[in-house]
């Protein structure tokens, strides 16, 4: 199979070296992974699903872009949605912008490291506010949580959790 001309422009083998170390935080992601989904739903109900998620370096090495499925291929997909994350140095933190066009779910947040921890908060396309935690980071696994909230003054739901390990680099 031979890559498409956009395909070979967007991607790229890795990170320039005059942006290694500002890479570090969620470069460590690149490569595939299986996931087991939980979401808890409003009416407290709960789901589960199996999916997979593909993490790599795009833009000449200056972004990082995602791919999460559920439920894994080949079976018709509930969520496909891409993520591009951008370091600022400005801001000393990364630019994440999120999109699912199955379910019309979108997020715009900032990244940064909270101890062992990476954590994005921002706001969805429904006006809530969001934060993503990546938790219990090792090479070969991780949790997510995603949580959501109406304002400042209302505590975090957590909506879904994700217990990912890795298949590939």
């Amino acid at each position: 199979m031979t890559i498409s001309p956009f395909l070979a422009a967007l991607g790229s083998e890795g990170q320039p070296a005059d942006r290694a170390k500002d890479m570090d935080l969620y470069g460590w992601l690149i490569g595939s992974w299986e996931m087991e989904t939980v979401h808890y739903r409003d009416d407290g109900t709960i789901e589960k699903w199996d999916g997979e998620c593909h993490f790599g370096w795009v833009l000449e090495g200056r972004a990082i872009q995602d791919v999460w499925i559920r439920p894994k291929r080949p079976a018709p997909s509930t969520m496909y949605g891409t993520t591009l994350r951008v370091f600022d140095p400005g801001i000393g933190g990364w630019h994440i912008i999120w999109s699912d066009p199955l379910n019309q779910d979108y997020s715009r947040q900032i990244g940064r490291a909270e101890g062992k921890d990476i954590v994005q908060i921002g706001d969805d396309s429904r006006g809530l506010q969001a934060r993503w935690r990546f938790t219990e980071i090792t090479a070969n696994s991780f949790h997510w949580i995603g949580e959501e909230r109406a304002a400042e003054s209302t505590p975090w739901r957590v909506t879904y959790e994700h217990f990912a390990r890795r298949t590939a680099s």
